[in-house]
């Protein structure tokens, strides 16, 4: 008899699912085999007011019609007013602030953490989440490490706020997580498997290339003992952020590792690996449940422990998009 696991209501806490055709292609290959997730703003324009948010959620909920999906929405950080962030609070999880110019999409991001004050300010009034992309504009190995600094002076002087630090790469940032009651994160997929040496040590590896940078051995050694132990603060959240295939494939090379469909069954393979299968559960679900105070979704997904192959590529609408690690067999595949 085949191995078998049962996820209740999993849950994606970081995920692009784009806009138009890419929309279209990839938002069903996350509704397929999650309850639901965080979805991301840093569409071009940016999702910075109620109306565009209701909108793409309207393009969304048409593209998954068929799905039972909760959509956990999003606002660009910028500078709102009081009565603007009353208007959006039942609408969305949380504001994700990117610092300007540091990833996909982010240029009209924040310039100086110091013009942000009043905003956050409001947010924590109003017990509004506060999600970031923690890098600044240093040496790419050390932009997480450098923005610790702005983490920790926000846990102090917003005690209230709930901070989300995204996709988090380091074990200097795990310490920080367990230093301050406010602060808590996501981790992705790719950052508790792979390392920079993976992504750029022999051919370059264009479809494992990210921001936040895969980091060294000891961080995602880290990540992995954190997320395998079942650490209480911390979220799956996988980044899955999709690029055609010439915008990947090319001089150039967009950032954006594609996970969304094959996450949960290497998640399987590696909890597995470790002996860790019974702490699965509340890395994909269970803490990210508590920590938002989130309904459960009523929604399983069932895994095998059957061989799978990870599809060359994912394609329709016109578009073509490969997936982390394609064409490789792993040891754990969805139940039909």
């Amino acid at each position: 008899m085949l191995m078998k696991i049962e996820l209740d209501s999993p849950l994606d806490m970081h995920l692009h699912l784009r806009d138009g055709n890419m929309m279209r292609l990839v938002a069903p290959l996350s509704a397929r085999y999650f309850s639901g997730a965080v979805i991301m703003p840093n569409l071009v324009p940016p999702v910075n007011s109620l109306e565009k948010l209701l909108a793409y959620k309207q393009r969304l909920t048409e593209a998954l019609y068929s799905y039972d999906f909760h959509l956990y929405m999003t606002l660009f950080f910028q500078n709102y007013t009081e009565e603007e962030l009353l208007r959006a609070r039942s609408h969305i999880i949380g504001i994700k602030l990117y610092p300007a110019g540091v990833t996909t999409n982010s240029a009209n991001g924040v310039a100086n953490i110091l013009q942000a004050e009043t905003t956050l300010k409001i947010m924590e009034e109003l017990a509004i989440p506060l999600l970031v992309h923690g890098e600044t504009h240093g040496f790419v190995m050390d932009r997480e490490q450098e923005f610790l600094d702005i983490y920790r002076d926000l846990a102090i002087r917003f005690p209230k706020l709930k901070i989300s630090m995204e996709h988090i790469t380091t074990a200097a940032a795990l310490k920080l997580l367990d230093e301050f009651e406010n602060l808590y994160a996501t981790v992705t997929l790719q950052h508790l498997l792979i390392t920079l040496d993976d992504v750029a040590g022999g051919l370059l590896r264009p479809h494992l290339f990210c921001k936040p940078i895969a980091k060294r051995p000891e961080d995602r050694d880290a990540l992995q003992q954190a997320a395998l132990s079942g650490h209480p603060k911390l979220m799956f959240g996988s980044d899955s952020a999709p690029h055609p295939v010439h915008a990947k494939e090319a001089c150039g090379c967009a950032a954006g590792v594609f996970t969304a469909p094959i996450a949960l069954p290497m998640l399987a393979e590696l909890f597995e690996r470790h002996h860790a299968l019974d702490h699965l559960q509340a890395f994909i679900s269970d803490n990210a449940h508590r920590i938002y105070g989130l309904p459960r979704q009523a929604k399983t997904v069932s895994l095998i422990r059957q061989e799978m192959t990870i599809p060359q590529k994912y394609a329709g609408f016109g578009e073509r998009v490969v997936p982390m690690n394609a064409k490789q067999t792993i040891s754990w595949s969805y139940e039909d």
